[in-house]
Order: C-alpha cells, then sequence, then structure tokens
C-alpha cells in the first residue's frame, strides 16, 4: 500500500502522563472500511514492525491498535509480539465460545486485551464478564450518551483489574466527566490540544527564560551571559542536563555554560533554551512535559520539510523555521495570549506571520505540522501535489521527527 499513513494518538494518566499510544491508519487511496478488515490490522501492525520500528515510532511506549474479528481469529495474530502491542477488540465482535478461547488463548500467551471504544452499562458489562480475567483495558467512547449506571460499573471492572480508559474526548467537560467517574486513563482531541488559560498569575522563572533567549540573540557579551545564566541556576542545571545526554555527542562532558557557548554556539543555545521553556522540571515538576514533546515535533517538521522543498536553504531562514515550531505552544507556557508573548521577543516578521498569520512559505509549512497532528490526510496529499513532492517523503519526515522525539524523551527523562 503506496499510500499507508500512520499516526499515534496519546493516552495519558495523571493530566499530562504519557502512558500509551493508539496507532490510528488511513490509506489515502482507498476508504479503510472498503479493505478486507483482517488485512488493514494486519497492515497496521506490519507497518509498525517492518516499516517503521518499534522503537521509531512508539519509544518506550506500548501501542494500542484496534482488532477486528477476522484478524483475531487468524493464526497472524500470535505473530505479533506482545511487549509492544495492546489488542483492542472492535465492540461489534460478538462474546462467542470461539471469541472467548482466542482471548484466553491470548492472555495465557502474555497479550494484553482491551475492549474498544464501547458503551458502558450492565447489558455490555454482563457481555464481557466472562473475559474479566483476561481483560487489562475497557475504553468507554465519550461520544455516545453515558448511562446512569456508568460511574458505579467503572468501578466495579476496575475491582476487576481492569483499568478504565475514557476515549473519544474532544471537550473539556468530557474530561471532566471522565476523571469525575475515576477513570485510569484519558484519550481523545481535547488532549492533543493544550489550552491557554487567561489572567494567570505570570511565573517569573519563565519570563527570565526569555530574558536569556533576547541576550543570546543580540550577541551579549560572552562574559556578561555567562553571569547571566548562572543566576538562574535551574535553568542552568537543565541545560546542562541536556546537552550532556545522549542528544548530543561530545567527546567530553560540558561542565559549565561558557563551556557550552564556545562549543555548541548562541543560536543552537537559544533554539534549546526555548524548547526547554516547555520543561517542567524549570518550572513546577520534576520529568518531561507532553507539551515539550509536542513542541520537539514541531521543530523537527519545519526545519525538515522546509529543507525538502529548499535542500540549500541557509542556516539563518532553517533557525526561523525553528522558531515557527518552537514558538507555536508558547502561549500554553505562559497561560497568554501568542501575540502578547512575541511581543516581549526578538524574533522576525516572517517568524510571526507564519505564527499568526499562516503566511509564506513556514506558514504553510506550519498549516501542514497541523494538519499532520490532526490526521487530515488529504490536505496533506494537497500540500504534496502543491510542492510537487511525493507523500511517502512526508511520511518518512514524520517517522524521523518521532524518533528525535523519543530520543529526546530518554534524554529528559532522567
Amino acid at each position: 500500500m503506496e499510500h499507508v499513513y500512520l499516526g499515534r494518538e496519546a493516552i495519558v494518566y495523571n493530566e499530562d502522563k504519557l502512558f500509551a499510544y493508539e496507532i490510528l491508519y488511513r490509506d489515502t487511496q482507498h476508504s479503510s472500511n472498503s479493505l478486507n478488515e483482517r488485512f488493514v490490522s494486519a497492515s497496521v501492525i506490519s507497518n509498525v514492525l517492518n516499516k517503521f520500528g518499534t522503537v521509531s515510532l512508539l519509544g518506550n511506549h506500548k501501542a494500542f491498535v484496534k482488532i477486528n474479528y477476522k484478524f483475531l481469529m487468524s493464526d497472524l495474530v500470535f505473530s505479533v509480539p506482545q511487549n509492544f502491542f495492546v489488542f483492542s477488540i472492535l465492540p461489534t465482535i460478538n462474546m462467542d465460545e470461539k471469541v472467548v478461547e482466542r482471548i484466553m488463548q491470548l492472555y495465557e500467551k502474555g497479550y494484553e486485551i482491551c475492549i474498544d471504544d464501547s458503551l458502558l452499562n450492565q447489558t455490555i458489562f454482563e457481555k464481557y464478564r466472562v473475559v474479566f480475567r483476561a481483560l487489562a483495558y475497557f475504553k468507554i467512547d465519550l461520544t455516545q450518551e453515558l448511562e446512569n449506571d456508568t460511574s458505579s460499573l467503572v468501578k466495579l471492572l476496575q475491582t476487576q483489574e481492569v483499568k478504565v480508559i475514557a476515549s473519544k474526548i474532544d471537550t473539556k467537560n468530557k474530561y471532566e466527566v471522565a476523571q469525575k467517574m475515576g477513570c485510569n486513563f484519558y484519550q481523545g482531541a481535547f488532549l492533543s490540544k493544550p489550552s491557554v488559560v487567561q489572567n494567570v498569575k505570570y511565573d517569573p522563572k519563565q519570563f527570565n527564560i526569555l530574558r536569556l533567549y533576547n541576550l543570546l540573540i543580540q550577541d551579549t557579551n560572552i562574559d556578561e551571559l555567562t553571569t547571566a545564566f548562572e543566576e538562574n541556576h535551574a535553568v542552568t542545571v537543565q541545560l546542562l542536563q541536556f546537552i550532556n545526554s545522549g542528544y548530543f555527542h561530545f567527546r567530553n562532558k560540558i561542565s559549565s555554560i561558557h563551556h557550552v557557548l564556545t562549543l555548541v554556539g548562541r543560536r543552537p543555545l537559544a533554539e534549546w533554551l526555548m524548547l526547554m521553556l516547555y520543561s517542567k522540571s524549570i518550572s513546577k515538576n520534576s520529568g518531561y512535559s507532553p507539551v515539550m514533546l509536542l513542541a520537539k515535533n514541531r521543530t523537527e517538521l519545519m526545519q525538515q520539510v522546509l529543507k525538502m522543498l529548499q535542500p540549500n536553504v541557509g542556516s539563518n531562514f532553517l533557525g526561523e523555521a525553528y522558531f515557527v515550531g518552537v514558538l507555536s505552544l508558547v502561549d500554553v507556557v505562559f497561560s497568554m495570549k501568542l501575540e502578547a508573548v512575541l511581543e516581549h521577543m526578538y524574533i522576525s516578521d516572517e517568524v510571526k506571520d507564519a505564527l499568526l498569520e499562516y503566511k509564506g512559505i513556514l506558514g504553510e509549512i506550519y498549516l501542514l505540522i497541523r494538519d499532520i497532528e490532526a490526521f487530515n490526510t488529504d490536505k496533506i496529499l494537497a500540500f504534496a501535489m502543491k510542492h510537487n513532492i511525493e507523500h511517502k517523503q512526508i511520511k518518512e519526515l514524520v517517522l524521523e521527527s518521532m524518533e528525535s522525539v523519543n530520543t529526546l524523551e530518554n534524554s529528559v527523562s532522567l
């Protein structure tokens, strides 16, 4: 299938901690429903294993993959490595004797089983009672109207050691409903669109980062720069962790900001500084932020797509592309409108126009990235046709950005 397009949607817990991914699938030449369903499931897993690679696509996380009846009952199901995938069984599958036997076989072999995007009422609870012992997860579809007994049934499932995932969360209200029910995990479009809370008290640490960024961009004396960084201890520690992580490959450990400035350079350091603005270890909590990983993904795609369109592009314009990606979520960090944050920064009109109005080639690329995130394959194909590039080139860049994000996640999860 030349035009198979794979994406991934995060499954999170504790509001912003990444637990796993669901692998999304679309064939841009055919409707998925028009294909033999067994081979739709098989092709998803085949692409992950053979073309993409589990580490590249998933990092250290598992993948939920929808499984239909034909694939479930085929011998192919036992060829899938259980340490990478969770089988999400479609709710249209009846729990007849053969299906129950197959689910128990998978369970005995160490596979994790999930019931995919279902209602949850007493009738459905009884339908799956026979396989409770084998179930690891149950997804509740929040686009369907919940019934009065859903909350109590969530708790009953949890007493059976079945973790509950609230799926298809597309509004804040649905997210709050899922939290009130006590679901273990959450998934949906709303969670992939970080919200901006207006009129929140500004964190001075965050504006210190903007000040450091501006000093880097304005050719400030290196001794003054070093002093400014050293006065911001938390930022300095985090920077040194990044620079000394596996993401970089220096012969010797770097032990000072002066050393960083000498070896890395001002502009690359400014780029990394803005990316680390999203790291919770700088502001409130330890660990990485999913918003940080999303920003990293955007910066990778901005630069790589630009290089694909303009192979001889200069480093300065690549830097502009980077800043479009890294600044595209900065309003989330500062809890204020993007236009207001940009007023505090030394950035070009090209970057501002791309971010605020999708203008210019950087604006086009940024819009493409938003379409990739939204899985708008028609618009992705339209971009490829307009710029006379092959669709598979975009798919390859998406994979490369996933690899880079996974590397970053490993480097900051210290």
